[in-house]
Parts: C-alpha cells; sequence; structure tokens
C-alpha cells in the first residue's frame, strides 16, 4: 500500500465538506419525494401555491448547495492527491524504478474516496434522524398535510455510494496525471517550477516581495481562502435574513454549516501555506524578523482574497434570496418583500474581521514555536 491510515485522516476537509453537502441534499430532496406522496391530496389553491414553492425551494437548495460544495470537494481532492505526491515523490520515483507503472501506482489512490464515503454515510444517517423535526419547520404554517419521513433507497445510493465511486475515481485519473513524470525526475524531488521569470526582477522590499510569490506559488490556495469568507459571509447573513421566510431550524443550520466549512477551509490553507514556508519563515526569524512581520508576509497576500469572497457572499446570499421571494414563492401571500440587510451585513463584517485577524494572530504565535534546527533537518 502506497498510502496508509494517517495519510487518510489528513483529508478530514473532504469528509467535513461532503457531509455537508449530502446532510442539505438528503434533507430537501427526501423532503421532496415525500411531498409528491401527498400531492392529491392537497385541494386549496393556497396550499397548492405552498405545495410549489416548497418543491422548488428544495430543488433551487439541493442544486445551487451541492452544486458549490461538489465543486469545493473536487478542488480539495485534487489538491490533497497533488500533496501527497509532491512530498513523496522520492518513495513514488522508487515504485517506478522498481517497474511499477504509472497506471499500478495510480490505482492505489482510490483509497482518497473513502473520505468521501464516510462523510456522505454519516450525512445521510444523521439527515435522517433530523428530518422529523425538519418536516414540521418546513410546514409551520399548517397548510399542507402531514407526512411520514420514509426512506428511499434510491437516494441513498446517489447521495452515498455513488458520490465515493466519482471522487475514488477522480483521485486515481487525476493521480495518474500528476505522475507523467521519470523516476529519475521523482527521485531527485522536482520542485523545479520557475518561480521568477527570466527578465523580470524587481527592487520591491522583502516582505514586499515575499507576500507576493507566496500568493503566486500557491494560486489553489486563493480559492480556499475565498471560499472559507464567501461561506462565512453568505451563511450567515442568510440565516439571519432567513428569520421571517423560514423556520428557526434551517436557520441554525445554516449558520452551522457555514461557519464549519469557513473554518476548515482556512485551517487546510492557512497550515498548508505556513508548512510551505517553514524554512523561509525560520531564516526570516533568524535574521531579525518578528513573528507578527513573518505572518503578515506569508499570509497577508491572501487578505484581499478573503474580503473578496465576503462582497461575493453578500451578493450571492442576496440574489439568493431575492429569487426565491419574488420567483419561488411569488404566489404565496404571506412571505414578506425582501431587501437587502444592512445592519445584518455589518455585524457579520465584524465578527468576520474578529474571527480573521484572530486566526492571524494565532499563526503569528504559531510561527514563534517553530523550531529552526528540527526545520532545516526536514
Amino acid at each position: 500500500m502506497i498510502i496508509n491510515y494517517k495519510d487518510t485522516l489528513k483529508m478530514i476537509g473532504i469528509l467535513i465538506v461532503s457531509f455537508c453537502a449530502v446532510f442539505v441534499c438528503t434533507l430537501f430532496l427526501n423532503y421532496n419525494l415525500d411531498l409528491a406522496g401527498i400531492k392529491e391530496e392537497i385541494v386549496s389553491p393556497v396550499s397548492q401555491a405552498l405545495y410549489d414553492a416548497q418543491v422548488m425551494t428544495g430543488k433551487v437548495t439541493s442544486s445551487v448547495s451541492g452544486g458549490c460544495l461538489l465543486l469545493t470537494t473536487v478542488v480539495l481532492l485534487c489538491f490533497y492527491v497533488g500533496h501527497y505526491i509532491d512530498i513523496h515523490q522520492k518513495e513514488l520515483g522508487i515504485l517506478k524504478a522498481l517497474g511499477y507503472s504509472r497506471t499500478r501506482i495510480a490505482c492505489e489512490f482510490w483509497t482518497f474516496g473513502c473520505s468521501v464515503l464516510v462523510g456522505t454515510g454519516l450525512a445521510y444517517f444523521c439527515a435522517h434522524l433530523l428530518m422529523p423535526k425538519f418536516y414540521e419547520g418546513q410546514n409551520q404554517e399548517g397548510f399542507l398535510p402531514e407526512m411520514d419521513v420514509c426512506f428511499h433507497p434510491v437516494l441513498c445510493l446517489l447521495l452515498t455510494v455513488l458520490p465515493a465511486l466519482f471522487f475514488s475515481l477522480l483521485a486515481v485519473f487525476y493521480s495518474y496525471l500528476k505522475l507523467n513524470a521519470s523516476p529519475l525526475s521523482l527521485l531527485r524531488g522536482k520542485e523545479l517550477k520557475k518561480i521568477v521569470k527570466a527578465g523580470k526582477e524587481t527592487d520591491q522590499p522583502f516582505l514586499q516581495e515575499l507576500k507576493k510569490s507566496s500568493v503566486r506559488q500557491r494560486k489553489s490556495l486563493i480559492f480556499f481562502i475565498t471560499f472559507a469568507v464567501f461561506c462565512f459571509s453568505s451563511m450567515m447573513q442568510m440565516s439571519f435574513s432567513m428569520k421571517e421566510l423560514s423556520s428557526r431550524m434551517i436557520a441554525v443550520m445554516m449558520i452551522a454549516i457555514g461557519i464549519v466549512l469557513a473554518c476548515v477551509t482556512f485551517f487546510i490553507a492557512s497550515t498548508s501555506v505556513i508548512r510551505a514556508n517553514a524554512k523561509t519563515i525560520t531564516m526570516m526569524k533568524v535574521f531579525g524578523y518578528q513573528s507578527t512581520d513573518c505572518a503578515g508576509a506569508v499570509l497577508g497576500g491572501y487578505r484581499p482574497w478573503a474580503y473578496l469572497g465576503f462582497a461575493l457572499g453578500s451578493v450571492y446570499q442576496y440574489l439568493l434570496l431575492k429569487i426565491m421571494v419574488n420567483i419561488v414563492f411569488a404566489d404565496i401571500e404571506i412571505v414578506p418583500e425582501y431587501h437587502f440587510d444592512f445592519p445584518n451585513m455589518f455585524l457579520t463584517l465584524f465578527c468576520f474581521i474578529v474571527l480573521y485577524e484572530g486566526v492571524m494572530f494565532f499563526y503569528a504565535k504559531k510561527m514563534e514555536q517553530m523550531d529552526l534546527k528540527e526545520i532545516m533537518l526536514e
């Protein structure tokens, strides 16, 4: 085996993101399937309008949330596979030198899909535990007939087994592409990418140039930083704004999912950046730079992307709720008019600044504890 138990533990981010995606989709899609069973019992125009709105809400929520989190899981998986190959180049080079084919080595990466299976399985189970309360909250006005929670085997297959198979195949395919290198280049350890192009020398101060180069060398982490803040911004503002549009349970669920996704993706990005720049940070400390200078140079370049993520999240939640109110719930008179909530935006922005700068402070303190001898011997 190339990939051991400890390696799979590092993919906790994929497990959490897949859990959130399947948890939301299971609730709404299972509810829609059970709604279809009581369609014949609906007679009043108000109940019919509410029925249509609930069905459309389930479709929109599942497609938007599921699609967004699916994209995130794909990026996370490719990041983990690429990172694993980068730090195990010598071991993989030895295997290729011993005669193992690229296909045979790549097939071992199917285990990366196991984290998806665990996440989707837990999500499906937890969603069914919450469904009775969820059904009650969805019909809080009492316009729809009571209905029981039913188990749908096809939905279970689509949301648990098939995603795991898809991501296992994706891990094998992506690792096959990444392993397109000779055994000698892998044994040498190929961090051979050109960092500065010829003829483009700069006279910028060292810290400023280091900040820019950290972002250039880890462009994939821009997505994680931006997406983390996007989740926090959109989910927090949406949950505050939905207190009159939906049940309290959904609002709490959205806050929890937003915070969890933000913390997980931001943690992955920050630790990856610091790990990649560990030697640079320790050398800066040797030459007298403070930990705050190191944190600013290594992580500061991602700050503009974080605020961009906050802005995108604000716009996204406004457009989504506006569409829900004006299109999905257009025929229901009890739904109030929705306007952009500036007080909630500023409150969320304040919480974001406190959280983001608190994380920056935490990593600055963590850099103080980095041991020079241990880092240089790696």
